[in-house]
């Protein structure tokens, strides 16, 4: 069979009439100049997908999604008064933040867990998820930039991803607190790193623990392409066990935030 590369015929759903959206936005209308996104904030799977062979435990697990990374999102939302775009399934459903295609976009094996429903997906399976989960979450980031762009007095908004990250991987326990993840563009990261460092009780990891220069397809694709700001947190889960960490986190990420998205010098065109 000849490859179509999307242009076949409209195939059948993967998501039921009562299987949740493909993502949620949070306070659309938010005035400040910048938008929210977190890509691995669910761990939902469409029912049609059969949990994909996993138990509950399986699917409570950060190889599912990234743990606590919605609620520092929706309590950010709030206290910047911004937009936030929050991806609808499980990254093992297909992994919102890799370039489609790419080994790790359906994972197969995760952390040392065989994912049985991602065994020999054919191309039409591949492309139904992309279709249903992935480019819908994406077309929404797009959608809520282009808002907060003319509705901004013509800044170009800055463009933030909160993640969360286990705290041991592979045998090795992760030190750091809190990473900041970055590429070429510094004007958000440089700041922020050095406000997070300002505070002795955290470790802060440049580029860990892992390199914002070999992953982040969301902030590739929307922030760098267009020469919006951008930046990737990722704070590590068991600071977020609960509502408490939660707050907690909400609050030293927002107040280095609301002090760096003080700079209106911030927010313009410039690609590196």
């Amino acid at each position: 069979m000849t490859a179509d590369f999307g242009h076949s015929p409209r195939k059948a759903s993967l998501l039921r009439a009562d299987d949740p959206a493909p993502f949620s936005v949070l306070n659309p209308d938010g005035a400040a100049p910048v938008v929210l996104v977190c890509d691995h904030a669910s761990n939902r799977i469409p029912a049609k997908l059969n949990d994909l062979g996993l138990g509950s435990a399986e699917l409570s697990q950060h190889i599912a999604w990234d743990i606590g990374a919605a609620e520092v999102t929706r309590l950010l939302a709030v206290r910047l008064n911004a937009p936030a775009v929050l991806a609808g399934y499980s990254r093992l459903v297909i992994d919102c933040n890799r370039p489609p295609g790419h080994p790790t976009s359906i994972a197969e094996i995760s952390d040392g867990v065989v994912i049985a429903g991602n065994q020999n997906l054919d191309d039409a399976a591949a492309e139904s998820r992309l279709d249903d989960v992935f480019w819908p979450y994406h077309h929404a980031i797009t959608g809520a930039l282009a808002h907060r762009w003319r509705h901004g007095g013509g800044q170009a908004p800055a463009l933030i991803a909160l993640h969360s990250f286990t705290p041991i991987m592979n045998g090795f326990r992760r030190p750091w607190h809190i990473g900041v993840l970055w590429n070429r563009d510094p004007r958000l990261a440089l700041p922020a790193l050095a406000q997070f460092r300002a505070n002795s009780e955290l470790c802060v990891g440049d580029n860990q623990p892992y390199s914002g220069r070999e992953v982040g397809f969301t902030m590739e694709t929307h922030g760098a392409a267009a020469g919006l700001p951008h930046i990737e947190i990722e704070i590590r889960q068991d600071l977020l066990a609960d509502a408490a960490g939660y707050r907690q986190w909400a609050l030293v990420v927002g107040d280095v935030l609301a002090t760096i998205l003080g700079d209106d010098t911030l927010y313009q065109v410039c690609h590196y």
